[in-house]
């Protein structure tokens, strides 16, 4: 509990706020019959919720790790804690309670334009303090090897996600949709390739099931952090069964190579995206890209393995 409370305090409250606005859009979720685009209004809330509270937890921790510069990247997590997890969530919950949208409104209404101004400020300060986090913990070692090299690893995988998030600002242009009064609202940009956002998608996800749709790579990128630092965990835990697993040179090799792997899967979710193909339904170019991947990630792994004993350190 005392390495706990050691944690980032600005990210942990922010984890314990995101908690409670879980609490407050489940409820939403099953009193507020109201939608947007044909989506319960209160279900990206519930999503932003989960999302950053996992990645403020995971940063809070990571930031705890004895590093060079703490002070500085003390600094850049409590900008991120307020800029991400308190302003731009905050303003996600505002207007999902107001009806209306909070990514890409291009209303003319006045409250909104200036809502939509510190919600894209926001965002460039989420990008901006993860790239200098980055670059200030990507060459340095924080922890044992296997660590830190699952921890670069999914920083470089963050970041990327947050570049394809990017890439929204340029899907979807010119379209109107009603907001949940049914007011005609125009919106800047969208999630979808090929399609109008609020086209039939997936359950709790909404992932476009006609058309190419980003949030597909963005939520694959953003929570590769926690994906590869789970799978150095593992390997960690493995090792003391496994006698294959206990060298520690061994497991550094897998992470990077499972890592490798995670970085072409994004890629591909792109890839497909960009070409206005349905997460659900991809051809046979797309399923070949991804055999691909898989298999160089199993024939990778299986060489680590298997020269363990001959490869330098």
């Amino acid at each position: 509990m005392n390495s706990i409370l050691r944690w980032h305090r600005p990210l942990m409250l922010v984890t314990v706020f995101m908690a409670i606005l879980m609490i407050v859009s489940a409820v939403g979720l099953f009193t507020d019959e109201r939608s947007l685009l044909g989506v319960p209004i209160w279900l990206k809330p519930f999503k932003f919720a989960v999302s950053f509270g996992l990645y403020s937890l995971t940063l809070a921790w990571l930031l705890s790790l004895p590093h060079k510069g703490s002070r500085w990247t003390w600094w850049l997590g409590t900008i991120f804690a307020v800029a991400g997890g308190i302003i731009d969530v905050s303003i996600v919950f505002l207007q999902a309670g107001r009806g209306t949208f909070s990514h890409f409104n291009g209303s003319a209404d006045p409250f909104d334009d200036k809502i939509s101004a510190v919600f894209g400020m926001g965002v460039n300060f989420i990008i901006l303090t993860n790239l200098a986090m980055a670059a200030i913990l990507g060459f340095q070692r924080l922890g044992d090897r296997t660590a830190s090299r699952a921890i670069h690893a999914g920083l470089f995988l963050a970041l990327a996600g947050m570049g394809v998030g990017m890439l929204m600002a340029f899907a979807t242009e010119g379209q109107v949709a009603a907001d949940a009064a049914g007011r005609a609202v125009p919106l800047m940009a969208g999630h979808s390739i090929g399609v109008p956002d609020g086209s039939p998608g997936l359950p709790l996800t909404n992932w476009s099931t006609t058309g190419g749709d980003l949030r597909v790579p963005h939520f694959l990128g953003l929570h590769g952090l926690q994906v590869i630092l789970l799978s150095g965990i593992g390997l960690s835990l493995l090792a003391q069964r496994s006698i294959m697993l206990r060298d520690e040179r061994t497991r550094v090799r897998l992470v990077t190579t499972v890592a490798c792997g995670y970085s072409g899967l994004v890629l591909l979710a792109t890839w497909q995206a960009l070409r206005g193909q349905p997460v659900t339904h991809p051809d046979a170019l797309t399923l070949g890209a991804l055999a691909a991947v898989i298999l160089t990630t199993a024939i990778g792994s299986w060489v680590v393995i298997k020269t363990r004993a001959i490869l330098p350190g």
